[in-house]
């Protein structure tokens, strides 16, 4: 098998994950709370990392370099990320979640023009426009004209979470360690953080087998095994746009997966923000492939 479609089926098995994670998010934070999630599931995507670092042998170079990274990076990531994340989950139909954090990809390409200092095109600019029209359809939840939101906060903090994605993966830009070292090394700051932030908050509860089993599928899939599979995919293929276009499949899947399991109905107004959204991210990654 070439590389490149060994590259297609580890990319494709990173969205399968990644289009159930919403449903997951979902029936956890049910039974939990937010930091409770978030806690359970960091730590054990901080297991399963660390015994991968273990089996390759880079234990060693992780315990004695690039700690002064994972300082500001793991709180970022895992801890801010992804609690207001969860926050965001917490407040919005899964469906809405989900779609507005899909923005994070036009985030990133207006944030790197401060950051980075690159330059906007003609078509990042409409892009942006048609993706973040998407965005206001799913936030009024199709009252485009009437300027009033079911949850504000809730769209808020979905928003925020696609800005602390974005500029995390862009301060990461020049990120040296290798990338389940450094996610390792970012989980090994924050699960600390979480802990206190834990035992501070809610603390130490038991909600039962299925809200345990849903975090630890968090913990496993999201943050852990499509981590890894996409990694694999992104460094073996021979070029990027043939994985990066593979995401567009993800949110039609968690549409009908939360409809299924969860039991939300498909939103109108959703379909047609949503639809606007990968419009935009069309044309972004038609602009890079070409």
């Amino acid at each position: 098998m070439s590389q490149d479609k060994q590259a297609v089926l580890y990319g494709l098995g990173a969205v399968a994950l990644w289009s159930t994670v919403a449903t997951a998010f979902k029936v956890a934070l049910a039974w939990m709370s937010p930091l409770e999630l978030m806690w359970l599931a960091a730590f054990v995507s901080w297991a399963l990392m660390g015994a991968l670092v273990i089996k390759q042998g880079n234990m060693p170079t992780a315990l004695c370099s690039g700690w002064k990274t994972a300082a500001w990076a793991g709180l970022m990531n895992p801890v801010a990320y992804y609690l207001v994340l969860f926050a965001a989950y917490d407040r919005l139909p899964g469906q809405e979640a989900m779609a507005l954090n899909y923005t994070w990809a036009l985030a990133m390409a207006f944030l790197a023009v401060p950051l980075l200092g690159q330059r906007l095109t003609r078509i990042d600019i409409v892009a942006g426009f048609v993706a973040y029209s998407g965005v206001w359809v799913i936030a009024t939840r199709g009252s485009v004209f009437n300027v009033s939101f079911a949850d504000p906060l809730g769209v808020v903090l979905a928003l925020a979470s696609t800005l602390l994605w974005a500029l995390y993966w862009l301060l990461n830009a020049r990120d040296k360690r290798q990338p389940l070292v450094g996610q390792w090394q970012n989980f090994s700051v924050g699960l600390p953080v979480l802990t206190v932030l834990l035992l501070l908050g809610p603390g130490v509860q038991w909600h039962g087998w299925p809200a345990f089993g849903a975090g630890v599928y968090v913990g496993l899939f999201e943050m852990g095994v499509a981590f890894i599979l996409w990694q694999l995919a992104v460094h073996q293929v021979s070029r990027t746009a043939k994985v990066s276009n593979l995401i567009f499949l993800s949110p039609p899947v968690s549409l009908f997966l939360l409809y299924l399991v969860v039991g939300e109905p498909i939103l109108p107004s959703t379909l047609v923000g949503l639809v606007l959204i990968l419009l935009g991210l069309g044309l972004q990654q038609a602009q890079k492939s070409s």
